[in-house]
């Protein structure tokens, strides 16, 4: 009985507290659980509207500038230089004296020939006149004649070599470099001087097989170098070679580049030559195409999820990509956070730019964008 007594109140107290707490508790657990499951979770993206704008298709590659016209000055004679007229860096005219070398055994030589014919033109005209008299053999008289010729042969070349101590420009240009120094000893035909003609400049591309039909002579191309990269410099294309490289199936085409003092030969640049132009075409940035080996498709933005889309890529120029069918003006294609993406997946716009900026030329070296 005793224990009967103690035991019912704490019965009851469990009873009570398991018919309180029991329907209250197990509920909560079980949305605590199923809650994270409940609610899909969103993709955070960014987007840009397809817009119009003009597009082109071009083909890029990379190339050296070069001056076709460039001349080695070399000694044509020998001796020791006396004096520098120009430097490093100066322009200069086809003739212009560029330095000197000591003349006076040129001189000497001069003289030496010249006194020579003298005594013989004088010795010519005394047999001449003799011979008239009948005083003097044909033979002799010849001989006289033959001397006086090879003398003068002798005047005239030693005058010539004279002239060579004046060492002359053989172009217009620039000189790119000075290769003697005052009092050096110069040999004969020793390097003196490197004219450069800047007035043109040249680029050589080793087009593919492929792109022969799509370059003609008189195309405008643009150059971007190095040392210049907010320049664009304009020219043409001077002339294609009329065979294809065996070896390497490439064709040669030269553009020719309108004088410029920024430009320099021997500068680096990406050349772009523009074959065709569109305008007011759709475009889309070039980011939101799907790189996934599959046909060219976008995740276009429909009832706040990411639909694949499968559209037709037409020129690729720059930065953007011409859009042919799949797509309207407006539409909203992710540009930013497509690996994650799946089709139908719910997406968070944020940030992201809502029109397409304009096209731009690319910059892929030897590349073709269609």
């Amino acid at each position: 009985m005793n224990f009967l007594r103690s035991y019912l109140p704490v019965a009851l107290i469990c009873t009570a507290l398991v018919a309180c707490g029991g329907p209250q508790g197990g509920p909560d657990k079980g949305d605590q659980a199923a809650g994270p499951h409940a609610k899909s979770s969103k993709v955070t993206v960014e987007v840009s509207a397809a817009s119009r704008q003009p597009v082109s298709a071009s083909y890029h590659a990379t190339a050296t500038l070069d001056a076709p016209n460039e001349a080695q000055v070399v000694a044509k004679t020998s001796g020791v230089l006396l004096r520098l007229m120009v430097e490093e860096g100066d322009q200069v005219k086809a003739g212009q004296v560029l330095a000197k070398i000591d003349p006076e055994r040129s001189q000497l030589e001069v003289r030496r020939a010249e006194a020579l014919l003298h005594k013989l033109e004088a010795d010519l005209a005394r047999s001449k006149e003799l011979f008239e008299r009948k005083l003097v053999a044909a033979d002799a008289y010849e001989k006289i004649r033959y001397d006086v010729e090879t003398q003068r042969a002798v005047y005239d070349m030693a005058r010539l070599e004279l002239s060579y101590t004046d060492i002359t420009a053989p172009i217009s240009g620039v000189v790119a470099q000075r290769m003697a120094k005052v009092g050096n000893l110069i040999q004969l035909n020793s390097g003196l001087f490197r004219i450069v003609d800047t007035s043109r400049l040249e680029a050589t591309l080793n087009v593919p097989e492929r792109e022969l039909g799509t370059m003609q002579v008189g195309a405008p191309v643009s150059l971007a170098v190095v040392a210049l990269p907010s320049v664009d410099f304009q020219g043409t294309i001077d002339r294609i070679s009329p065979v294809i490289d065996a070896g390497s199936g490439t064709f040669r085409v030269v553009c020719n580049f309108k004088p410029d003092a920024r430009l320099r030969a021997g500068m680096f640049g990406r050349i772009s030559v523009v074959f065709d132009q569109r305008e007011d075409v759709l475009t889309v940035p070039r980011v939101a195409l799907i790189d996934d080996g599959e046909a060219p498709a976008v995740f276009r933005i429909q009832d706040g999820k990411a639909v694949r889309t499968p559209v037709e890529v037409g020129y690729l120029g720059g930065d953007v990509a011409e859009i042919r069918s799949g797509l309207t003006d407006g539409d909203q294609v992710v540009t930013t956070g497509k690996l994650a993406l799946r089709d139908g997946a719910e997406v968070e716009v944020i940030g992201g730019d809502t029109a397409v900026a304009g096209a731009s030329t690319g910059s892929n070296s030897g590349t073709t964008e269609y």
